[in-house]
């Protein structure tokens, strides 16, 4: 019985890291002005859409110097590598949300961000990213309010 209950145990720990782990997605970010995102890895495939400079893309599997990434809705697409930089960049996931001049809700608010707003990620603490935006303003934005990295 106690044998059981141990495996069972070690059996609940050993999911509960896979699923941690599988949580951790490798993010990479659009590099130049925009990026082709085909429906099979080559260049000879059809664009299925087209992406701009920072836009973050979660990696599902790689060959070769292509990428599949799915984006923030899920949709699936390849990507050419080179194309891409490991430059964390978050985009918004909400309708709005507030830039604010601090880590919490009781700082002021120095900008409102949108719905699919890209913002490059300069530091990550406390449930709270320091981003900039295309603009320039730079602040601080819930976690919870963002997808990427």
């Amino acid at each position: 019985m106690l044998g059981r209950s141990f495996s069972k145990i070690v059996l609940c720990a050993t999911l509960a890291v896979s699923a941690g782990l599988a949580g951790a997605a490798e993010f990479r970010s659009v590099k130049g002005d925009k990026a082709n995102i085909r429906a099979e890895p080559n260049t000879r495939s059809e664009i299925a859409w087209e992406l701009t400079q920072g836009y973050p893309l979660a990696v599902v599997k790689k060959q070769g110097n292509w990428l599949q990434v799915k984006d923030i809705d899920g949709v699936l697409g390849w990507v050419y590598r080179p194309v891409t930089t490991n430059t964390p960049h978050y985009l918004v996931k909400v309708k709005t949300a507030n830039l604010r001049a601090g880590m919490g809700t009781q700082h002021r608010i120095v900008a409102k961000l949108k719905k699919y707003d890209v913002v490059r990620t300069l530091e990550k603490k406390q449930g709270w990213a320091k981003v900039r935006t295309s603009e320039g303003q730079q602040g601080w934005v819930s976690q919870k309010l963002l997808w990427g990295w």
